[in-house]
C-alpha cells in the first residue's frame, strides 16, 4: 500500500514537470576586461557632467551673489524736518506725559480681564471699519471697502455691536486704512516730520489725514457716539487701549539721538508702506494711528 502510494507520487511529479515549457539559460561570457573599460568610461562621464554641474552652479551662485554694502546704499538719516525746534520741544512734552499719566493708566489698564480688553479692543476696531469704508470707496479700491462694509455689519451684529470679531473667525480679515493713505493714493507725499502733542511722531500728510479720519467719524456718527459727553469718553478709553498695546518707552534706550532714530524710523516705515501702495499690494492688518510715540 505503502509502495503504491509512493510510485502514485513520483507519477505525478513526473507528469507535472512534462507539462511545463522546459528552457535551458546561458550566462553571458566573463569578460572582465570589456566589463573594466566599460566601467573607466562611464566614471569619467559622470565626473565630467559632475564637473560642468558644479561649474555652473559656482557660476549661478556668484550671479546671485550680494555685493557688497557702499554708503550709497544706506538710506540717509537726514529727514525733512523744518520744524525741528519746536517738533523736540514737543516731543520731551510727549515724553514727560507719557511718563506721568500715559502709561500708569494704561498699566492700571491692562490689570483688567482679559475678555474685558478683548471686548473693547474689538469694538474700536468695528468703529474704524466706517472710515475704511469711505476711504477706501475714494481709493477706488472697492474689493477692500466692500470687505470692511461686511466686517462692519457682520461684527455689529452678530458679534453684539463689535465686542466679538466674528468677521475674522470667518476668515474675512480686516484691512485698515485711513485718509492719509487716501492721499498717498491721490499722490500726495507724506511730506516734512511733525510731532503731534500726545500722539507723537506723525507727518504733514498723516496729520492731516488724521484730521480727515475724525471729519469722517463724526459726519457719519455712528450710534450718536461722536457728538456730546459720549465721544470724550470713547475718545480717553480708545487712546488708553491703544497706548496700552504699545511697548514704546521713551528714552529707554537711554541714546541721546532717540528722536533723531524715531524719526528716520516712522518716515522711512511711511515710505515703505507708500511704494507696497504703489505697487498694488494688500495693505497688512496694522493699526493706523498709534498714540504717545510710535
Amino acid at each position: 500500500m505503502r509502495a503504491a502510494l509512493v510510485a502514485g507520487l513520483i507519477a505525478s511529479a513526473l507528469c507535472g514537470c512534462a507539462s511545463r515549457a522546459f528552457e535551458i539559460r546561458t550566462l553571458p561570457p566573463e569578460t572582465p576586461t570589456a566589463n573594466t573599460a566599460e566601467a573607466a568610461q562611464d566614471a569619467v562621464a559622470l565626473a565630467a557632467v559632475a564637473a560642468k554641474e558644479s561649474a555652473q552652479a559656482e557660476r549661478q551662485s556668484g550671479e546671485d551673489a550680494l555685493r557688497p554694502v557702499t554708503p550709497s546704499d544706506v538710506p540717509p538719516m537726514d529727514t525733512y524736518d523744518p520744524w525741528e525746534r519746536i517738533n523736540r520741544v514737543t516731543y520731551r512734552f510727549n515724553a514727560h506725559f507719557d511718563e506721568a499719566v500715559f502709561v500708569p493708566i494704561a498699566d492700571d489698564y491692562r490689570r483688567l480681564p482679559s475678555p474685558l480688553r478683548t471686548g473693547v479692543h474689538n469694538f474700536f476696531d468695528n468703529l474704524a471699519e466706517v472710515e475704511c469704508v469711505i476711504n477706501y470707496t475714494l481709493q477706488w479700491r472697492l474689493g477692500f471697502g466692500v470687505r470692511s462694509l461686511g466686517r462692519f455689519l457682520l461684527n455689529s451684529t452678530v458679534g453684539i455691536g463689535g465686542l466679538f470679531d466674528v468677521a475674522t473667525k470667518l476668515h474675512l480679515a480686516a484691512a485698515p486704512t485711513g485718509f492719509s493713505t487716501t492721499l498717498a493714493v491721490w499722490g500726495m507725499h507724506p511730506g516734512p516730520y511733525l510731532v503731534i502733542p500726545v500722539l507723537g511722531p506723525s507727518t504733514l500728510r498723516d496729520g492731516i489725514g488724521l484730521l480727515g479720519d475724525y471729519g469722517a467719524s463724526y459726519g457719519v456718527n455712528v450710534a450718536d457716539l461722536y457728538r456730546g459727553v459720549q465721544s470724550w469718553v470713547l475718545g480717553v478709553t480708545n487712546a488708553v487701549d491703544e497706548r496700552a498695546h504699545i511697548n514704546f518707552r521713551y528714552y529707554a534706550t537711554g541714546s541721546p539721538f532717540e528722536y533723531e532714530t524715531v524719526r528716520f524710523l516712522y518716515v522711512r516705515k511711511r515710505l515703505i508702506e507708500d511704494e507696497r501702495l504703489h505697487k498694488g499690494e494688500p495693505p497688512k492688518k496694522t493699526r493706523a494711528h498709534l498714540p504717545a510715540g510710535e
